[in-house]
């Protein structure tokens, strides 16, 4: 028995090593990139569906949020069409990758962000982040989360930000997202709060930037 034990604990130490190195070959995943910078990798870049809106900064983004977000649009549990076919034709190793690449990719000198929002909030956003509990996964600065998976939302783009929340409230449409703490936080705004709630968030300090990449490398 101890030694099937042995075994087995040698097997998951094994495992745990080659996803540790799967995530951090940055090299690899900056050659993944090339499908996503048309995209993430031009500053103001707008996407037209589900409605005009900024793609999402991902640079300096936490890895393991942007692995777990690639792995819910291959899975389905994003239904979002043109993100949903990229995350399709990447394996487990080249998720692993671009999320490597994406946490390390920054331009120019590191962004000081506050433990605490640099802008104080109105009484009305104060109120929405309140009933939103959001600074108990996201961090009260937006830009430090509880958790690696959860993603950073600080001086996120305000237009996607509140897309992306809506589509918490739309799972079964052809845009909408099956994260169900998110869908259960989400319910209770309306639109016209989400959006509140999406330009505060993107006007305060954070670490997320879109870094222009060349097509031709």
């Amino acid at each position: 028995m101890n030694t099937l034990l042995s075994k087995l604990l040698a097997l998951v130490a094994l495992a745990a090593a080659s996803l540790a190195a799967q995530a951090q070959d940055a090299a690899a995943g900056r050659r993944q990139a090339a499908t996503c910078i048309g995209c993430h990798g031009i500053p103001g870049y707008q996407a037209s569906f589900p409605e005009v809106h900024k793609v999402p900064k991902i640079s300096g983004q936490n890895a393991k949020y942007i692995a777990a977000a690639l792995e819910a649009y291959r899975k389905g549990e994003r239904k979002h069409p043109t993100m949903r076919n990229v995350a399709a034709s990447l394996s487990d190793k080249d998720i692993a990758d671009l999320a490597a690449f994406y946490a390390g990719h920054t331009k120019g000198e590191a962004v000081a962000v506050p433990d605490k929002p640099a802008t104080e909030p109105s009484t009305q956003v104060a109120e929405l982040l309140k009933k939103g509990n959001c600074a108990s996964c996201h961090g009260e600065n937006m830009n430090k989360p509880i958790d690696p998976a959860y993603p950073k939302l600080a001086g996120q783009h305000a237009d996607y930000l509140g897309v992306a929340l809506k589509s918490y409230q739309a799972k079964g449409h052809a845009v909408g997202r099956g994260n169900p703490i998110m869908g259960g936080m989400v319910q209770a705004f309306t639109p016209a709060e989400l959006k509140v709630l999406g330009q505060y968030i993107a006007s305060l300090p954070g670490e997320l930037q879109t870094v222009p990449e060349s097509r031709f490398r």
